[in-house]
């Protein structure tokens, strides 16, 4: 072989673990991407089960149901649609109903598996996902009107608004 030849194969060779390299990289990447999804988005488009995703909202009130087993189960709203969640675990000192939570999990015969659940952190935050779906659906001005007068959310005009 002359020695442009050696040189096209080695650079063909590199190209092509290289791009094996880069198959295998984005491959293992999209296996732990997590996609957020709101209650109206899971339930017209159904995610395949075997997907994990988080969906955040406002844990409805009257849904918690505890039967002294170690799972919860509650519904997750965001004013528009709900999705009912099952939880097994220690719930944070922060969830009640009515309040913003993030649940990351999988879907399960119409229901949403959590392994993990995550709440708002005081009385004045609520997750940014929660929030742009509440606004996605029109109910954002309801829920902050509703969060100011329960007294969970400051008044317009005060301190940190």
């Amino acid at each position: 072989m002359k020695r442009k030849h050696k040189r096209l194969v080695f650079v063909a060779i590199s190209g092509g673990l290289l791009a094996v390299a880069a198959a295998l990289a984005l491959s293992a990447f999209e296996e732990s991407i997590v996609f957020f999804r709101s209650p109206t988005e899971i339930v017209e488009a159904p995610p395949a089960e075997d997907r994990r995703l988080r969906i955040g909202g406002l844990v409805e009130d009257g849904s918690v149901e505890r039967d002294g087993s170690p799972t919860v189960r509650f519904r997750i709203t965001d004013l528009e649609n709900t999705v009912q969640v099952a939880y097994t675990g220690l719930l944070p000192d922060l969830f009640r109903e009515g309040q913003g939570v993030v649940a990351e999990g999988r879907m399960k015969g119409g229901i949403f598996v959590a392994d993990e659940v995550l709440a708002k952190h005081d009385e004045n935050y609520m997750p940014p996902e929660v929030a742009d779906a509440l606004k996605k659906s029109g109910q954002w001005q309801h829920m902050k009107d509703k969060m100011e007068s329960g007294g969970q959310m400051p008044a317009k005009g005060t301190y940190g608004q």
